[in-house]
């Protein structure tokens, strides 16, 4: 791929189910008027047709981009995730394409924390069972198993972003917080990091999971697990879904090992909303069950608009990768006067000096320059003379290894 047009009018933008109008708003204040805005997600063979002539695409969670896209994708340079999650990217992919995948993972903490600390209020004082009877024409007036939050202990699996704002949250109702995180982390007000799993799980009242979707958490929380946790106490996943064996937290509720639990994702989600929701879980009335909609409010969502929208106008306008989730991180401030050029290279060895050579033999002087490489690609930023950056970018293109090249004016 070589340079895009200098007009950035015909730099095109592909955003897909709905996202925020925030993200329009930054992108036409920035000059980005070429922005195709679509309310739902596209199936593959739809994706690929629309993806065709994008050089920026914005998703959320429903949309997959995998290999066979990308492959169909020959103008993209970089790809959006409006939501902290990047599953639904083939990121090894997009990387050896030259494609960095930017993501929100601050935008919607807030979100989250706030849905799980009411869904532990609420399975505290059991309000879900009693709602269920209700609705059914039942009436059981009783404080029997309801209790206050304040006094009880809230354990968090993964201090993080989400689990450390929980962490201030719970604390301010009054409850005590016990963490555990694979790292040792600073903690919040006055939680306490436990060294493994198997001691928070033995004396939290309700364990919150927000961690990651690795290979080290797939199925972290199953049958073992859930008979450590305290006998009545509470379980909440608004993390990822195959980090729980729901069939194991089923049984564990029917056990009553378990006095209720909240889930909002799951190993396999319904793909559109008229889609049936199948899970052991909706049998019982002492599970709140929500479809994926912990960061879903309209706060979060106006907030992601505007972070992965201004990353997407900062990597366009200057080339910036900070925060990519597959990608080097480069950065390195704009130089009056001068052109950006850009390449993104396989990580073989060589590619640098084969690049200093030729600007040495051509006489091109280097104001500015930055690598930054990862076990598959290298990224180069440089800034040169205007004069001749148009000769620099043909040859950079001919360096072996090139993946692509841009120059930036």
């Amino acid at each position: 791929m070589s340079q895009l047009s200098l007009d950035k009018s015909k730099i095109r933008f592909l955003l897909l189910e709905g996202i925020h109008k925030n993200a329009i708003d930054v992108l036409n204040s920035n000059g980005y008027t070429n922005i195709d805005y679509l309310h739902t997600a596209l199936d593959e063979d739809a994706l690929i047709e629309r993806i065709r002539n994008a050089h920026f695409v914005g998703i959320r969670s429903r949309t997959k981009i995998n290999e066979r896209v990308l492959q169909a994708a020959d103008k993209l340079i970089a790809i959006g995730c409006f939501c902290i999650g990047t599953n639904q990217v083939d990121l090894r992919a997009a990387m050896s394409k030259g494609i960095p995948v930017f993501n929100a993972p601050y935008s919607n903490t807030r979100s989250v924390a706030e849905l799980v600390l009411a869904e532990a209020i609420l399975l505290l004082r059991g309000i879900p069972e009693k709602n269920a009877l209700v609705h059914r024409g039942g009436w059981s007036k009783s404080a029997e198993g309801s209790v206050e939050a304040r006094g009880k202990t809230m354990g968090i699996v993964g201090y993080g972003n989400i689990g450390s704002q929980l962490s201030v949250l719970a604390e301010a109702l009054g409850m005590q917080v016990i963490y555990y995180d694979d790292i040792t982390k600073l903690p919040l007000g006055n939680a306490r990091q436990l060294g493994t799993l198997d001691e928070l799980l033995a004396q939290a009242d309700v364990v919150s999971l927000h961690v990651p979707e690795i290979a080290s958490t797939e199925n972290m929380m199953g049958a073992r697990q859930f008979a450590t946790m305290k006998p009545g106490s509470i379980f909440i996943n608004a993390a990822r879904g195959n980090c729980v064996d729901i069939d194991a937290l089923a049984v564990a509720l029917e056990s009553k090992q378990l006095g209720g639990a909240s889930i909002d994702v799951f190993p396999k989600e319904p793909k559109a909303n008229d889609e049936e929701f199948l899970s052991p879980l909706r049998r019982f009335d002492n599970v709140i069950l929500t479809p994926h909609i912990g960061g879903s409010t309209l706060e979060a969502q106006a907030n992601i608009a505007l972070e992965v929208a201004e990353k997407f106008v900062r990597y366009s306008d200057t080339g910036a990768t900070l925060s990519a989730v597959n990608f080097p991180e480069v950065v390195v401030p704009l130089l009056a006067g001068k052109h950006r050029l850009l390449h993104i290279h396989k990580n073989i060895p060589g590619v640098l000096s084969a690049i200093n050579r030729i600007f040495a033999e051509n006489g091109f002087n280097i104001s500015a320059q930055s690598l930054m490489t990862n076990d598959a690609v290298g990224y180069l930023l440089m800034d040169v003379d205007a004069d001749y950056s148009t000769l620099a970018l043909h040859e950079l293109q001919e360096v072996e290894g090139t993946i692509w090249a841009r120059v930036l004016y």
